[in-house]
């Protein structure tokens, strides 16, 4: 066993485990000061007020197996005697932000108040420090940068996208806006064969129906990997489209997941597109204020369902009296071209669901 130290090292800490569980776990020993979750390893680092609270708990769960939800979790001493921001920027979530309140007490305030608040339930642990800067210069207003005392400020310098994962953080980082929700899903990782680096947010799609698509059905098809900005069929190749995500990350769900997918009988080639965005125009259909765009909201779910299409669909939200002979008839009228045979199974009690729009359905074969 490690030196005696004030930082606990806990073992077998699974995806499902939050920070707040392993708060419950410790905090009757004395105050935790700080609690890094090492996501890929399935570990953590939590650090007490003092060494005696760190020996009172480690001693009490050499006796007694603590569990969490179900899980066996495994505690020691760490051979760190304190917890530094290195130590904590390797959670995979050293996102930072500046803000600047219009006077220091409502600074003060602020960081009293939500030091240490999660910004989800169990994830996203806030830590407020105050800046070296005494000003902060901003100069432009869209996603990545505000003043709200100046709205008359450019949304972007000139030649370069607004739009998000174009901003000036370039790739090697996840985009900010969906981090938390990234990190929420994957536990801190990322599906295999997804880098998370990509800051391109438009994708080509090639290889269409042209007889049978059109930018409802590419919307309801993309939009299960991310939020659409906009959607643009080619007029001079009409089995060509370009689709907007709303970053990068969600581009490359897209991509990774629907290459080579087959749609109305054609096999896709999904590629990321040289153009960094869609121009507005009437050729392009927007989308970036629709209601269905599913990543609005819960955001952590949709990214953890994101898959390769399958035969299987999943509907939820269906009335309480609808009939399995209601389903078929819905499903074989949109499938009359294959005439495949249905089996339908209705769940009393749905654990997860995924919504479905069937506003534009559309039929996808498994790859």
């Amino acid at each position: 066993m490690a030196e005696a130290s004030k930082v606990i090292h806990v073992r077998n800490v699974g995806p499902e485990i939050s920070e707040n569980d392993l708060l419950e776990l410790f905090q009757p020993f004395g105050g935790i000061t700080k609690l890094v979750l090492l996501r890929a390893k399935n570990q953590a680092l939590l650090q007490m007020q003092d060494v005696p609270s760190a020996i009172n708990a480690v001693q009490f769960y050499t006796n007694a197996q603590p569990t969490i939800r179900g899980r066996n979790v495994y505690v020691q001493f760490s051979s760190h005697q304190e917890l530094t921001m290195m130590d904590q920027n390797a959670q995979g979530r050293g996102f930072q932000a500046l803000i600047q309140y219009d006077g220091q007490q409502n600074a003060i305030s602020a960081r009293t108040s939500l030091k240490g608040r999660n910004i989800y339930d169990g994830c996203c642990q806030l830590d407020i420090q105050f800046s070296n800067l005494d000003e902060l210069q901003v100069h432009y207003n869209n996603d990545r940068s505000r003043d709200f005392t100046n709205p008359n400020l450019p949304t972007e310098q000139k030649g370069r996208s607004s739009q998000p994962g174009y901003g000036d953080a370039g790739a090697g980082f996840l985009q900010m806006a969906n981090a938390a929700a990234i990190t929420e899903a994957f536990g801190g990782g990322l599906p295999p064969g997804i880098s998370g680096t990509n800051d391109r947010c438009t994708v080509l799609v090639a290889n269409l129906n042209p007889d049978r698509i059109d930018k409802d059905k590419l919307f309801n098809l993309f939009s299960l990997y991310g939020n659409i900005v906009r959607i643009k069929l080619l007029r001079n190749k009409p089995d060509h489209a370009l689709v907007q995500m709303g970053d990068g990350f969600q581009a490359e769900l897209a991509v990774h997941f629907l290459k080579r997918a087959r749609l109305f009988g054609k096999r896709l080639d999904v590629n990321f597109s040289k153009h960094p965005h869609i121009t507005q125009g009437a050729d392009a259909h927007e989308y970036v204020k629709s209601n269905l765009n599913r990543f609005q909201r819960n955001a952590a779910k949709n990214f953890r369902y994101c898959c390769s299409p399958t035969k299987m669909i999943h509907l939820s939200s269906l009335p309480q009296d609808v009939t399995e002979e209601e389903i078929v008839n819905h499903f074989e009228e949109h499938d009359a071209d294959n005439k495949r045979e249905l089996t339908v199974i209705v769940l009393t009690a749905t654990l997860w669901s995924i919504p479905v729009s069937t506003r534009t359905p559309y039929s996808v074969a498994p790859v």
